[in-house]
């Protein structure tokens, strides 16, 4: 299951990074094999162009779940799978959070990004999903993120849920409250 380094790819993300102007700040500790990535603040269609390629330069395997059915498609299954698709059969399971825990359970070496805001546009609330799902797997939560304002892409701090939902996303919101996204009144507040 782990995706393979593509070289295009690699190369279209030192392309695109030192054409935007864009730098990477920090990457994911080589001693993290397994997490829940989270992408914020997540406020525009280009967050997932300067993710992938973020993810691409640190040379890690970030992927990210998706509908079976997009991986069928002729061609674009394929560019799905390449930019790291992780086809969810949701026929098996419903539960997102459960075939989550059950993939972690399966690989060693898996990190998965989330978009915990579930819209490009402010939400006060976020989806719970990735905190029951990184301690049902007992894994960490990765704050990845993009700065707009300073143009760096990068990793902070690994949270390990303590099972206190609210002080733990404190914690990780008031790292966001720190970063600017493409649009910054849509964002962490």
């Amino acid at each position: 299951m782990p995706l393979r380094m593509n070289s295009f790819w690699l190369a279209f993300s030192k392309f695109w990074f030192k054409i935007t102007g864009w730098r990477l700040a920090s990457g994911i500790p080589a001693h993290i094999r397994q997490g829940v990535m989270i992408a914020a603040p997540h406020t525009s269609n280009w967050d997932f162009i300067y993710s992938r390629a973020a993810f691409f330069l640190m040379r890690r395997d970030v992927r990210l779940t998706i509908k079976k059915e997009w991986t069928e498609i002729p061609i674009l299954g394929k560019l799905v799978l390449s930019l790291g698709g992780l086809p969810i059969d949701r026929s098996k399971n419903n539960s997102t959070v459960e075939t989550m825990i059950e993939l972690f359970k399966q690989n060693p070496e898996l990190i998965i990004l989330v978009t915990p805001e579930g819209t490009r546009k402010y939400q006060p609330r976020w989806r719970k999903g990735f905190y029951h799902a990184a301690v049902g797997a007992g894994v960490p939560i990765l704050l990845g993120y993009l700065d707009y304002e300073k143009k760096e892409a990068g990793v902070g701090p690994a949270v390990y849920p303590t099972g206190n939902y609210e002080a733990d996303l404190e914690t990780i919101q008031s790292f966001y409250r720190t970063k600017k996204g493409r649009y910054p009144e849509q964002g962490v507040r």
